[in-house]
Parts: structure tokens; C-alpha cells; sequence
């Protein structure tokens, strides 16, 4: 012991070397159980939501992830400033902040838009893991969220690092209501009458018979123009991403109304 401590007096610099080593370890440290922390917080603002909300394991995945890098940073900053205090003193040191803190919103400005932004979704829902967005005009799934960028995977396979800075709108497909399903039908103008009637009572009878079919839908001519044909619209709301599934079952649905009553669809 007494090796050691003549060996702090006769070299101060290893003493100080100590000391930053150690502030860098416990950096080291908060940010290697930066994960484990980040869950906790999670759970506690999801605790916190109001009682009706319920918020998806995706939306927690993505508060962890940011609050985790946010920890992180933080850590290593501090000690960075704690490390600095031990050669200059106070004023000199808040000083050197203040300029290097200027210096570097002026040079960084990108990835301090980047950064703010990505705190920005620790607050707001605008999207999470795991769901399907359109961002500046393409479409994937969200894979993760950090401070500075969004990882979104395309449906042929690419994988899209976006700056969060440059997030201004985004298409969440994965939060529609419903979804539409059209049907075109063309008829002779004839039966235009006799369709119109049909159309509304099926309309009624398809809400019990497709559990899919949130309403009965409606009927709507998108040209507006009568000759010796016409075509008729029908517009369904499907829950949400059934529309593809529920389509078939609604042409054979009609198909089959329009044969009973002796309707003859033209082309």
C-alpha cells in the first residue's frame, strides 16, 4: 500500500488517470444496463397512459430503444464534463461548454435536428416497430428507432436508414380504421332500377353474412353518364387489411343476386 501511495505522490498524472478511468467505466457501466433501465421507464409510461389506452408491444419496444440511446448518451457526456473538471475549474470549464456547445450546434446542426427529433418520439405515437409506414415516398416495415435515425425495411428486401431530421410526413398503414373494397358492375340501363333495389337489400343482408363488413356499403356512379349501359360502384368498409380477402366473397355475393332477379351484367 505504501508502494502505491508514494507512487500517486511521485506521479499526480496516475492518480488523475485513475480517476478518469474510473468515471469512464461507470459511463461504460449506466450504458451497458442502459437497456435494462429503459424497460423500466417504458413500463412506467405505460403505467402512466390513461386507463383506456393500451399501448402495443411494438410502441414499448420503440420507447426502450430511444430512451436506451438517450441513457447512454447522457452517460458518456457527463463523464466527458466530469473528466474536464479535473484539470480546469469551474468558470473556465462552463466557459469551454458554452463555446464547444455553440461550435457544435452551428457544425451539427443535421444531427441535432436528427437527435431532437428522435427525443420528439418518446411523446408521440406516430409510428413504432413492426409496423407498415410510407416515409418520403417509400413504403417498409419499421425495424427499429434510435436518437438519430429510423430503420425501415422494403418489401423487396432493402433496408432504408432514414434520418429522423427528415421525418416530416408519414403514411401509418398499419393504423387505418377500415379498409375499402370497390366493386364495379356494369348493367344495361334497363335494369339500372331494378339493380339499385337489390343492391340495397343485399347491402343490408351482407353485414350478418361477411363478418369482414363493418356497414353495408354503398352504391355510387363514379361517371355519372347514361346510355344503353351503365356502371354502378359498390364501396365496402372492411376492417382494417381485410379488403383483398373480402373482395371475392362480395363479387360472388352480387353474382349471385343479380342471377336471381335475371340481371345480366354487360361488359
Amino acid at each position: 500500500m505504501s508502494q502505491i501511495s508514494s507512487l500517486f505522490q511521485n506521479a499526480p498524472w496516475a492518480l488523475e488517470t485513475l480517476k478518469i478511468f474510473g468515471i469512464f467505466l461507470i459511463a461504460w457501466i449506466v450504458s451497458r444496463l442502459s437497456v435494462r433501465l429503459a424497460h423500466g421507464l417504458a413500463k412506467i409510461s405505460r403505467s402512466s397512459q390513461h386507463p383506456s389506452h393500451k399501448s402495443a408491444a411494438e410502441r414499448e419496444k420503440t420507447l426502450q430503444s430511444l430512451i436506451a440511446s438517450a441513457i447512454s448518451i447522457a452517460a458518456f457526456s457527463l463523464a466527458m464534463i466530469v473528466s474536464l473538471s479535473l484539470f480546469v475549474d469551474t468558470s473556465t470549464l462552463i466557459w469551454i461548454v458554452g463555446l464547444f456547445s455553440a461550435a457544435f450546434g452551428l457544425g451539427a446542426r443535421p444531427v441535432i435536428s436528427d437527435v431532437l427529433v428522435g427525443v420528439s418520439f418518446l411523446f408521440e405515437d406516430t409510428f413504432s416497430v413492426g409496423e407498415k409506414v410510407e416515409i418520403l415516398g417509400m413504403e417498409g416495415v419499421i425495424e427499429a428507432i434510435n436518437l438519430r435515425t429510423t430503420w425501415m425495411r422494403s418489401p423487396t428486401g432493402e433496408l432504408y436508414t432514414i434520418p429522423n431530421g427528415e421525418i416530416r410526413t408519414v403514411r401509418n398503414f398499419s393504423r387505418g380504421r377500415f379498409s375499402i373494397a370497390n366493386i364495379s358492375i356494369h348493367i344495361a340501363a334497363e335494369d339500372l332500377g331494378k339493380t339499385l333495389d337489390l343492391l340495397t337489400v343485399l347491402g343490408q343482408e351482407a353485414v350478418m353474412v361477411l363478418p369482414n363488413l363493418l356497414e353495408p356499403w354503398q352504391v355510387f356512379s363514379e361517371s355519372g353518364s347514361l346510355g344503353q349501359q351503365t356502371e354502378l360502384t359498390v364501396v365496402a368498409k372492411a376492417r382494417f387489411g381485410k379488403a383483398a380477402e373480402m373482395r371475392p366473397r362480395l363479387l360472388a355475393l352480387i353474382h349471385d343476386g343479380l342471377n336471381e332477379q335475371g340481371i345480366q351484367l354487360t361488359q
